[in-house]
């Protein structure tokens, strides 16, 4: 069965110059790595930003980065014209936006998944490991095989702890089994991220995560066709493949957003290494209701367990 692809509608927000915007106004800008057509970590952002615009009465706007060379074009321009904060999803625009931050001073830029934080840059994290750590608990109680896979997208570290969560959360059931894992280098190509499945799929795996974004739609695809089961990741992703998704590990990306943007409007935001997770609600595991019952009752009770845990 080929899946379809979730169309997520883009509203693209202009900007007028500077000399003509009422410097009243609050502004909100975001740049993603992909097209927020991902159903996933893209999508999340673009939500975010649509949350702040709503509730915040923000004037927003957005741009898809096509390659590196495209961050400090993207972080100068939006700067320049005056915008309040700067939303980058994604680790790999560290390094430019403590760069540009330097010289616009009276802008907050906040990165996602970032490693580095100044005066006006900090760095988002959602906890997702504690997530993939209850999937892998859930994978461990439904696997036969006792082989499960993960497939990623750019090998990131965010993404890495991910999998070893996962991993940690499945040998926790399966101390004995065995949890492949692969890259294919690429967010956007689903072909990749399904061969990927596939190659995983012929070791003997019948539980697949993954973090790969738009192509993760592929593992979906590979999955499906193999009558197994898998992972939904940073959205709830279980209506995507209803018959596969046993569950999906889903952060709160606009709520965090919008508290961002919130503080930074009135005047008590605080850069940083901030943090979310299960504790405060912004990470959390929404099983697929029509797969529910397909998973142990001891399963769902060390499910239960674990996330007290993370209380």
């Amino acid at each position: 069965m080929i899946l379809p692809m979730v169309t997520v509608a883009m509203a693209m927000c202009t900007t007028k110059p500077m000399d003509s915007v009422n410097s009243s106004h609050f502004r909100v800008a975001l740049l993603t790595p992909g097209p927020v057509s991902d159903a996933g970590w893209n999508a999340a952002a673009f939500d975010g930003l649509q949350l702040v615009k709503a509730k915040l009465g923000a004037e927003t706007a957005m741009v898809q980065t096509r390659s590196p060379t495209d961050f400090e074009d993207g972080f100068r321009d939006f700067a320049a014209r005056g915008f309040n904060l700067i939303f980058a999803h994604g680790y790999e625009y560290t390094d430019s936006a403590i760069s540009v931050a330097r010289e616009f001073p009276n802008t907050y830029f906040v990165v996602s998944s970032g490693s580095e934080s100044s005066k006006n840059v900090a760095s988002l994290t959602f906890k997702v490991d504690d997530a993939a750590y209850v999937e892998g608990i859930i994978a461990g109680g439904v696997s036969k095989s006792g082989v499960v896979g993960a497939i990623g997208g750019v090998e990131l570290p965010s993404i890495k702890l991910t999998f070893d969560g996962f991993k940690r959360g499945f040998l926790s059931v399966h101390p004995n089994g065995r949890v492949l894992m692969s890259y294919t280098g690429k967010f956007d190509d689903l072909g990749a991220a399904k061969e990927a499945a596939q190659a995983q799929i012929n070791q003997g795996a019948d539980v697949l995560l993954h973090d790969a974004d738009a192509a993760g739609l592929g593992v979906f695809q590979a999955a499906s066709q193999a009558h197994i089961f898998a992972f939904g990741a940073i959205r709830n992703q279980n209506n995507i493949a209803p018959d596969t998704v046993l569950a999906s590990a889903v952060t709160s990306t606009s709520r965090a957003f919008l508290k961002i943007a919130t503080e930074v409007k009135e005047h008590r935001f605080h850069t940083g290494m901030l943090e979310f997770g299960m504790a405060d609600g912004m990470v959390k595991v929404i099983l697929n209701p029509r797969l529910e019952s397909l998973i142990p009752p001891a399963t769902l009770e060390k499910v239960r367990q674990a996330e007290l845990t993370f209380h």
